[in-house]
């Protein structure tokens, strides 16, 4: 079973007790002891962590974890002799959280309140119901995408009250989940923080879950909610067109019964940034006789057993599935552009042991303090890293004080696995900030791979595809049996290929003019009642967290927007041009003074003007805050 609703009792002896906590993370089971016993002496200065990046148990020491674990046994004892689970007091909350954070978090405590929560509780719920606050008027709302915003979206709404349709152009949930299925895709966020906050999965078999793994859950969600029931599947919304007469939209659909019409008062789009591959046009690709593929596409009729393999890219998903290459093919050639910052990961492929899969069942709040752990660098921490700083000053090399200290610590991560193969260095080590691109997490697959005899890392540019193989600018043809792309998506071109028609006829990619913007990534000015979440300037990076918190915070809002149309009875909202234009100033003054925005490095994170469409550059929580509530006062509201 996916969702959890309640915490088990504990029935278990002593001995099996100590066995289980054996395998808690310390600074979680801190916070958990300081919380159910009261005692908040426990979080001595001497106990705090120190590693929110890099450090297993958040640096503690041996002796350090052994006592963690043994005043937590204290607390599980009590639990089981029935002592009681006290409720969360605020000033209980900020001791806990600032004690961990190294700092004051009276700021955080209304964020806090709705992530450190027990299983079943969901305070980020709306607090209204359409039949109570307009009986007998609706407002019906189209979901493109099936994906993790989408099934959020429908969930909420439907929670409400408010007739919802999901589109999902593909045969099952699960988006980007679902059409990734290459060898060794898995998130590289930890497990129990990739989840709804509401709907945590206390029993994921690994640290970093498979895709198999993620889309089970997501599956799981929409069947126990009853959004399945909501979607109709293999169905693409092609073309939405506002119609200013009706206010409403009107979508044109492929069905498996052929084309159709429907119509609906506001319309969401959760097609998320990555969702359309992108295979570069390289000159001769078309000429290239064997199989290729991309991996967003994997063609898993084609058996690389003893084959020769080229890979183009070093990104994300290049950076998971070239090890599986590897172990199959006779040789391995691999075109890097541009090497990628590694971050230490050591239990990334490791599984969840079963004394923490105990702890997180049984141990009243555990769960919720181990997602705190987990998300609270992006809520302070480590997008200072990524700040320009002008007085540095800022080069590729470095882009602050800060930035060079991080430059550091993984370059010697780097330079610690090849001391067998200094002639990789060159090669393997970065030459832009850190930050600038995606950091990658690692637990010594990458250089090890790359270090086998068979495999071959090509730095020089790409000339052309051939018919054999790959041409790079030194003239040399590699010649291989099968191409992979490893290319990354086409993460700035938003919503495409669907034509959105708004106000006036108003064509939104002709708006944008691949340049998208939106405010709060949600709205456009001249396209009422449209919301697209995970939209412009919602990617996370070096915020921490996952881009489901982002998906909460989006869904919170749009939720509030209909209930605004539902309560003031009207029929469409809009955001003004002046609003959208002031906050999309702020979003790029920020972006431009980031280590993405400053650096001339290639990167998915800025698009074709040269601007990020895609990062938010500030603390997560400041989205959160921004999104808590739909101010009427910003929007033009017939």
């Amino acid at each position: 079973m996916t969702f959890t609703s309640a915490i088990k009792p504990v029935t278990v002896d002593d001995e099996t007790l100590r066995a289980h906590l054996r395998d808690g993370e310390a600074p979680a089971l801190l916070m958990t002891v300081a919380h159910l016993t009261g005692d908040l002496s426990v979080l001595r200065d001497d106990l705090r962590p120190n590693g929110w990046l890099f450090l297993p148990q958040g640096g503690l020491s041996a002796e350090q974890q052994a006592h963690a674990r043994e005043l937590a046994f204290g607390a599980l004892r009590r639990l089981r002799d029935g002592a009681p689970v006290p409720p969360l007091d605020p000033a209980v909350l900020r001791h806990i959280t600032s004690w961990a954070m190294a700092r004051d978090t009276s700021d955080l405590l209304p964020l806090l309140a709705q992530e450190v929560v027990l299983p079943g509780q969901d305070p980020k719920a709306p607090q209204w119901h359409g039949d109570e606050l307009a009986p007998g008027h609706d407002v019906e709302v189209a979901v493109v995408g099936a994906g993790m915003s989408g099934l959020l979206a429908a969930y909420r709404l439907s929670q409400v009250g408010v007739p919802v349709t999901v589109y999902e152009k593909n045969s099952d949930v699960g988006g980007t989940w679902f059409e990734n299925h290459y060898p060794g895709c898995r998130v590289d966020v930890p497990s129990h923080l990739y989840s709804y906050s509401f709907a945590p999965r206390l029993d994921w078999t690994d640290h970093f879950a498979t895709h198999e793994a993620v889309l089970d859950y997501f599956r799981d969600f929409a069947k126990q909610t009853g959004v399945h029931e909501r979607i109709r599947f293999d169905t693409e919304v092609r073309d939405a067109e506002w119609d200013e007469a009706t206010g409403r939209w009107r979508l044109h659909l492929d069905t498996p019964d052929g084309p159709r019409t429907t119509e609906c008062a506001v319309l969401v789009t959760a097609v998320g940034q990555l969702n359309r591959p992108n295979v570069p046009d390289l000159p001769g690709r078309t000429d290239f006789t064997g199989p290729a593929f991309h991996s967003a596409r994997w063609d898993h009729s084609v058996d690389l057993t003893g084959q020769r393999v080229a890979v183009i890219g070093t990104g994300a998903s290049a950076f998971q599935f070239i090890p599986e290459v590897a172990a199959q093919a006779r040789e391995l050639v691999v075109f890097q552009r541009n090497a990628p910052w590694l971050r230490p990961t050591p239990h990334y492929h490791h599984a969840v042991p079963a004394g923490a899969r105990w702890l997180y069942e049984h141990l009243p709040y555990y769960a919720a303090w181990q997602r705190f752990w987990l998300l609270a660098p992006g809520l302070h921490g480590v997008l200072e890293g990524w700040v320009v700083d002008p007085d540095y000053p800022p080069t590729e090399r470095a882009i602050s004080a800060v930035n060079e200290e991080l430059r550091a610590t993984l370059a010697a991560y780097l330079e610690g696995q090849l001391a067998d193969r200094p002639d990789l260095r060159d090669r393997v080590m970065p030459r832009y900030p850190v930050g600038a691109k995606r950091v990658l997490r690692d637990n010594g697959a990458w250089l090890s791979t790359l270090k086998q005899d068979h495999v071959r890392l090509v730095t020089d540019p790409i000339e052309r595809l051939t018919p054999r193989g790959v041409r790079t600018a030194d003239g040399t043809e590699h010649s291989v049996d099968v191409l992979i792309y490893g290319t990354g998506f086409q993460a700035s071109q938003f919503l495409a290929p669907m034509r959105v028609i708004g106000r006036d006829g108003r064509d939104l990619h002709e708006t944008w003019n691949g340049d998208a913007r939106a405010y709060l990534g949600l709205t456009v000015p001249g396209f009422p009642n449209l919301f697209s979440l995970y939209g412009p300037n919602t990617n996370l990076s070096g915020q921490g967290g996952s881009i489901i918190y982002f998906s909460e915070c989006g869904v919170t809002y749009l939720v509030d927007a209909v209930r605004q149309l539902l309560a003031g009875g009207q029929r469409a909202v809009e955001v003004r041009p002046e609003v959208f234009e002031r906050h999309n100033a702020w979003v790029d003054e920020a972006n431009a003074l980031r280590a993405w925005g400053w650096s001339k490095v290639s990167s998915w994170f800025i698009n074709r003007a040269g601007r990020s469409a895609q990062n938010w550059p500030f603390p997560a929580q400041e989205y959160w805050r921004r999104t808590r509530r739909f101010d009427p006062s910003e929007y033009l509201i017939r």
